[in-house]
């Protein structure tokens, strides 16, 4: 029982030497076996997160509301109403959260990298566009959600904003999940108040490619979603935001996709996906939690890398046209092309590789 509660106690401070030291007593492991344990039961709890935990949740409290319960679940319900806006107001970040040693685990599992090519400066606001989407973005939420790759040590002074689909804030308790992390919705109202009522020091990441881009994700293939993706660069330039190209090496390497084709009914029911609810369903598979030679919700354990690349200094325009917002996100696409270039080599891409702007 004493072990338990050391190992219990190790995950509320953040501490993972008394987890790791706990759970060797418990089970007479070596040290590496439970490392890779407890790597695997980080990524798996954050996985059931995305794909379930808003639904579970929804339900559950339902249930509750049924119950001799009640109470709880309408106390948590009135608290709902009461904080409803609070996403669009930058959040409720926790450095607690964002500490915990299990985002060290899950880092730990792939691995997964943070590499800095530019310092960025507290004076300005920015906004990240992150490419590619994957199928759940782990290298995103990893770097910018957590400090398991030491983001604040590595831009000190920006505090990181990963925006994501805002249905997800409609669900209880994974909306308060996910803005413990810095977790915000990908939508003007929330971009709008971190870029012109938080103060300067902010840097929202957008997947860019969103659902449309995690379509065409499979292992080998470097494809972003791009082309007529440009309400990000017109947001850029009514607050003045520097634009920040950034590319996740190994983020399509995690998972294996079956891919529709164009004009297929396959195809054809995702994009209705997209378009009516915001995501589009992907059927895929990672390994299985026993045995990596079986298939499962886990992904793959490889690599991802993430480069920051150099900062694209933007003006501040109240009313952009048309022809300075396609200046400015050819700009972009030309950076990213190079940072891709520059950087492809040494993160196991061969010279011959290109990107492909869809």
């Amino acid at each position: 029982m004493k072990t338990i509660i050391a190992a219990y106690s190790g995950v509320l401070r953040g501490t993972g030497s008394n987890i790791l030291s706990a759970l060797q007593d418990l089970f007479w492991l070596s040290k590496s076996k439970v490392e890779k344990q407890l790597q695997i039961i980080s990524v798996l709890q954050w996985v059931l997160t995305f794909l379930i935990m808003g639904i579970a949740c929804t339900l559950i409290l339902m249930y509750i509301l049924c119950t001799d319960c009640w109470a709880i679940a309408a106390l948590y319900l009135a608290w709902l109403v009461f904080d409803w806006n609070t996403p669009k107001k930058g959040g409720r970040r926790s450095q607690w959260v964002r500490n915990w040693a299990i985002w060290r685990y899950f880092r730990d599992y792939f691995p997964i990298r943070l590499v800095k090519t530019h310092n960025l400066l507290t004076t300005r606001n920015y906004i990240f566009g992150y490419h590619p989407h994957g199928i759940m973005g782990l290298g995103a939420f990893c770097n910018f959600s957590t400090e398991a790759t030491g983001v604040s040590q590595k831009f000190p002074g920006i505090r990181p904003y990963l925006a994501t689909l805002a249905g997800n804030f409609r669900m209880p308790i994974l909306r308060d999940y996910l803005m413990s992390g810095g977790i915000c919705p990908v939508n003007r109202d929330s971009i709008d108040y971190i870029l012109s009522k938080n103060g300067s020091g902010n840097a929202i990441i957008i997947v860019v490619g969103g659902a449309a881009e995690s379509l065409n994700c499979t292992p080998g293939k470097n494809s972003v979603t791009l082309k007529n993706r440009k309400g990000f660069v017109k947001l850029a330039l009514r607050h003045g935001a520097d634009l920040v190209p950034v590319y996740s090496f190994g983020e399509n390497e995690v998972y294996k996709q079956v891919i529709f084709e164009e004009g297929s009914w396959g195809r054809w029911v995702q994009k209705k996906f997209q378009k009516h609810i915001g995501f589009a369903p992907c059927i895929f598979h990672g390994r299985g939690l026993f045995s990596s030679n079986t298939w499962g919700l886990l992904p793959y354990s490889k690599p991802i890398t993430t480069v920051v690349g150099e900062p694209i200094t933007i003006p501040k325009i109240d009313n952009p046209s048309q022809k300075e917002v396609d200046f400015y996100h050819s700009m972009y696409v030309d950076s990213l092309i190079k940072l891709f270039d520059k950087y492809k080599s040494k993160f196991g891409l061969p010279e011959t590789d290109v990107l492909e702007v869809n």
